[in-house]
């Protein structure tokens, strides 16, 4: 599990089949799980100054594997007693999404952002996103689209501020959409109004 709070911006040294290898100041120990770029990998091998994950073939289809290059959020798994910040993050990307448009905005950024519209019904207005391992908010929804506001030491510290129109990013939406829209799915006589979902979010 992990919160959406990016704990450095690291970078790859190299990416050779399924493995990626990671030049970083943090220093997991073998088999860690550890969030790049939002996606939940194993540690294989610990080098002086960094370390390697495993990407399968699985993994390299979901991700934006375009942005495994240069610079990349990391972010290890949480440890029991840890402070719980950001928001309940699992590390499994669920889609790739496209930077459409990047507006200033006052003392803040609008970020247009579109996916494919089958996971729309889990990005909902004032819920929660991660993109590319980055905890954020969501403020409007459309049939494709769904635009964030990025206040300017998020733009500063995380790799939004090289993001431009085009750039693909990795998508995990919030998981007690995906959990409510899976029950009711399965659930015929099931009716939930989203004041009650908002209830049943609020208690974890």
């Amino acid at each position: 599990m992990f919160t959406g709070l990016i704990r450095e911006i690291a970078t790859v040294k190299s990416f050779s089949g399924s493995e990626l290898s990671i030049k970083a100041k943090y220093k997991p120990e073998l088999g860690d799980s550890i969030a790049i770029n939002g996606a939940c990998l194993s540690v294989v091998k610990i080098f002086s100054d960094g370390f390697s994950v495993d990407l399968s073939p699985e993994s390299q289809k979901i991700l934006a594997i375009s942005n495994y290059k240069n610079d990349v959020h990391i972010e290890p798994a949480m440890k029991m007693g840890d402070r719980f910040e950001g928001h309940i993050v699992q590390g499994h990307v669920d889609c790739i999404g496209e930077i459409k448009e990047i507006k200033k905005s006052a003392n803040s950024y609008d970020v247009y952002i579109s996916v494919n519209k089958k996971f729309i019904p889990y990005i909902i207005p004032k819920g929660s996103i991660t993109i590319d391992g980055v905890s954020l908010t969501v403020n409007d929804v459309n049939t494709d689209t769904f635009r964030l506001t990025i206040i300017p030491i998020t733009m500063k510290k995380t790799l939004f501020k090289n993001y431009k129109k085009g750039t693909k990013v990795n998508i995990e939406t919030d998981m007690f959409a995906r959990y409510v829209s899976h029950i009711i799915s399965h659930q015929k006589n099931l009716s939930l109004t989203w004041s009650e979902i908002d209830n049943i979010s609020a208690r974890y």
